[in-house]
């Protein structure tokens, strides 16, 4: 049995302006992405126990860097990535985090997977979509986050549930690498579904994979 992640011991690591500055790639990591009024720094905090730790803002899209926190073992790690969609940059700015975000999830060695995070009133916007076409052509197992569900009534959370799963498989994006879930993090709700997902990322229980990358080799 595979040891369980501390996600309560998360700890700021360090941040990055571009994926040039990243962090080697040793380890393991799981990024969250979604547009920058998804509530992505409030899941960080509700999923680590820690409502200090990501820092959220009044102002959607302030956060222009790749920060990475450190899962008790620096071995792995949670990427909180910009947040996309909203903020008031230019043009130029938008397309460069387009691209870095592009490369990042194609590229990075270390990535085991991507928390993709919408507000379950508006999922599947058109950068969304294009997060996901980018996941899925690196092979990039995909959990998708709809946040806020504490704004809707059971029914209407089933009735999402029920149209993103369809939209999906309309996109060609519905396969066994592609999952998702109702989440609250003003109620906690599917904290613990989360956790599972991200453990069985960084730890997989068939041992496959149970030493984490050391960056040594090149590809």
């Amino acid at each position: 049995m595979s040891t369980p992640i501390a996600f309560g011991k998360a700890r700021f690591l360090t941040s990055a302006p571009s994926i040039r500055q990243c962090p080697p790639e040793t380890g393991r990591e799981v990024a969250f992405a979604g547009r920058s009024n998804a509530g992505k720094s409030s899941a960080i905090n509700a999923l680590t126990n820690n409502h200090r730790l990501a820092r959220t803002s009044k102002t959607p899209g302030r956060t222009q860097l790749i920060n990475f926190f450190t899962l008790g073992d620096e071995a792995y790690r949670l990427v909180d990535l910009p947040g996309y969609g909203y903020a008031k940059v230019s043009r130029e700015l938008k397309e460069q985090w387009q691209r870095d975000l592009s490369e990042y999830l194609e590229r990075r060695k270390t990535l085991q997977g991507l928390v993709l995070l919408m507000d379950i009133r508006h999922p599947l916007q058109e950068f969304d979509s294009a997060i996901l076409h980018w996941a899925m052509q690196g092979q990039m197992p995909v959990h998708i986050l709809l946040t806020k569900a504490d704004k809707l009534s059971r029914s209407q959370v089933n009735n999402t549930l029920f149209k993103v799963h369809k939209e999906l498989k309309n996109l060609g994006l519905h396969d066994n690498k592609l999952s998702l879930q109702p989440f609250s993090a003003l109620s906690n709700s599917g904290v613990d579904e989360l956790k599972s997902v991200l453990q069985s990322w960084l730890i997989p229980s068939d041992g496959a994979c149970e030493e984490p990358n050391t960056g040594e080799s090149e590809g």
